[in-house]
This record gives structure tokens, C-alpha cells and sequence, in this order.
């Protein structure tokens, strides 16, 4: 498994149908350059745990749009799936009128740039990546198949990475934002820990 973190995320051009329910045959990550990205792969439509992930990200749009994030979810499905995956009720299996773009990864070049492939099943992990501005990855998780993913943790690490862009502290341990964070040097950790000693 590569470790992309402090890496520059690879990029990729690839159709995909996206948040208005379009298709889009040229959609590429370097779009979004200058903006955050939340890039997420799952392993197939129709499938188990993977609507309970999409449906969680679109129901937070809000708080990534807030925070200037771009998510975007990849399987290895066709296009025209994620269409008719977005097309069936909720509850019969769909996923509905999700509020971010689907890719579809159909030659597994992404899954295998991100190296996120289970070669076994010829899917995707469950891999989350955060990517700033520069489009360089500063968070990476990946679940196996049967593990869904925490859409809370993610909003998290963005408030982590923003917060120590903007004031160049470093977040501790279950760091939230509001929280009390720590310089980057050995007076800060032990004014933290001073400070924070029964809380541990």
C-alpha cells in the first residue's frame, strides 16, 4: 500500500456524472486546483455499505461547501450506473440526487494510481484522501470492504489541516475544532500538556 500522504495526488481525467445529474466525459482532479478536495473510492454501485457512505457524505454538503472542500466519490462503475444508481429510491438501494460528482474508473487506472485496487474482487477499498490546495495529499484512509467509513473523522482533518494552515499550530491528540492546539516546539508541547494533563 503506497503512502501519498506529502505527495502530490495523481491526477486523472474520466467521465463522471456529476452533482446535477450530467455526464461529464472530460471531468479531471487538477479542476480543482486551488480549491480542497475530499477524493473517496468505494467499491461498487448497488451494493451494501457503500449507499450509507454516499448518501452520509451528501447529507453533510453543506459543512464540506462551508469549509471549501470538493468531494468527490470514484468506483470502478460505468457512468451510465452511477446515473441509474442515482435513480432508484433510496429505499429499494439507490442513492438518490447525491450532491457531489461520481467517476467512473471503469479501466481501474485511479483506484490503481491511488493504490486502493482489492485485485482479488476487482474493486476498490474503501480509501479516503484529503487534498489541499497545491493538490497535495495531507490525510489517507483505507477501509477494507466490510469497514464503512466516518464522514465526522473526515470533517475532522479538514478542520485539523486549516487550522494549522492559518495559524501554523500543530492539533493534538482528538483535537475538534475550538479546541486548544500547540506550538511546534518543545515549549508548546509542555505548556499543553500542563495544561491539558487531566484531560488525557
Amino acid at each position: 500500500m503506497s503512502v501519498l500522504v506529502g505527495k502530490e495526488a495523481p491526477d486523472f481525467t474520466a467521465a463522471a456524472v456529476l452533482a446535477d445529474g450530467t455526464i461529464k466525459t472530460d471531468f479531471s482532479l487538477s479542476d480543482f486546483k486551488g480549491k480542497y478536495v475530499v477524493l473517496f473510492f468505494y467499491p461498487l454501485d448497488f451494493t451494501f455499505v457503500c449507499p450509507t457512505e454516499l448518501i452520509a457524505f451528501s447529507k453533510r454538503i453543506k459543512e464540506f461547501e462551508d469549509r471549501d472542500v470538493q468531494v468527490i466519490g470514484c468506483s470502478i462503475d460505468s457512468q451510465f450506473t452511477h446515473v441509474a444508481w442515482r435513480n432508484t429510491p433510496v429505499d429499494e438501494g439507490g442513492i438518490g440526487a447525491v450532491a457531489y460528482p461520481l467517476v467512473a474508473d471503469v479501466k481501474h487506472e485511479i483506484c490503481q494510481a491511488y493504490d486502493v485496487e482489492f485485485g482479488e474482487a476487482g474493486v476498490a477499498f474503501r480509501g479516503s484522501f484529503l487534498i489541499d490546495k497545491e493538490g497535495i495529499v495531507h490525510h489517507q484512509v483505507v477501509n477494507n470492504l466490510p469497514l464503512g467509513r466516518n464522514v465526522d473523522e473526515m470533517l475532522r482533518m479538514i478542520d485539523a489541516l486549516q487550522f494549522t494552515e492559518k495559524y501554523g499550530e500543530v492539533c493534538p491528540a482528538g483535537w475538534n475544532k475550538g479546541d486548544q492546539a500547540m506550538k511546534p516546539d518543545a515549549e508548546g508541547v509542555s505548556s499543553y500538556l500542563k495544561a491539558q494533563v487531566e484531560n488525557l
